[in-house]
């Protein structure tokens, strides 16, 4: 069965599979809006886990003195590593990270376009990481570390920086300022909208029935004995 990753990296633990093509995310391009990130603090947004590393954003900002603002849920299987790993970090900083909670829609949309930067400290391949083009399409870079996905999604130096070590992400912090907030809203336009991963699909989708057409015309039986061949390869996809 033809199948789509949502990014290349995703494909990596399954390369036997048949892969079709890869197709990234894609939002409305009215959804967010640019800002210019007037805040000037750091955010984290998404869940409050282990493999989203909540914990490190908070150093980041202890280190760089930096406000950081985290907008994440806290859902009941992390309930334990919220109220043993970071309310008691939350507690001691209270004077630098806030903890506004789950955020959405325009709060989402002021939240991430006030901000700075997104800190996106993951610990685990993502396979796609919304937030990211979430944060693009507000003007806001991404500082990130290079696991899963965002090698792909973020342009290392032009919507944002990433890294391998806590020290560079620090260190990110202090250049972010360097970055173009309307370069990284002009990749959103260009890369991330919900029209871009329309055409991708559609473009997959004829890729398919065209195969498909080719065997049809190779073995015109195939076409007598199941007329609906060719549908349901599609459906497959």
């Amino acid at each position: 069965m033809p199948v789509v990753s949502i990014s290349n990296d995703q494909r990596a633990p399954l390369p036997w599979v048949n892969w079709l093509g890869t197709v990234y995310h894609g939002l409305p391009e009215d959804l967010h809006t640019f800002r210019k990130g007037k805040g000037g603090y750091l955010a984290f947004l998404g869940r409050i886990s282990s493999e989203k590393r909540p914990d490190l954003a908070i150093e980041v900002a202890q280190r760089t003195g930096v406000k950081l603002k985290i907008a994440a849920k806290v859902s009941a299987q992390d309930e334990a590593y919220y109220q043993e790993t970071i309310e008691p970090v939350l507690r001691d900083s209270r004077s630098l990270v806030e903890f506004v909670g789950e955020v959405g829609g325009t709060e989402k949309d002021e939240f991430l376009g006030n901000a700075l930067a997104l800190i996106f400290p993951i610990d685990w391949p993502e396979p796609f990481g919304l937030v990211m083009i979430e944060a693009l399409a507000c003007g806001t870079p991404v500082i990130a570390f290079g696991r899963g996905s965002v090698p792909e999604i973020i342009d290392h130096g032009e919507t944002g920086f990433v890294v391998e070590t806590l020290d560079e992400m620090v260190a990110a912090v202090e250049k972010v300022s360097t970055l173009s907030r309307t370069k990284c809203r002009a990749v959103f336009e260009e890369r991330f909208t919900a029209a871009r991963m329309t055409e991708d699909y559609v473009r997959l989708y004829r890729k398919l029935l065209a195969k498909k057409s080719r065997t049809i015309d190779d073995d015109p039986e195939l076409e007598t004995h199941d007329p609906l061949l060719l549908q349901r390869s599609c459906s497959a996809l």
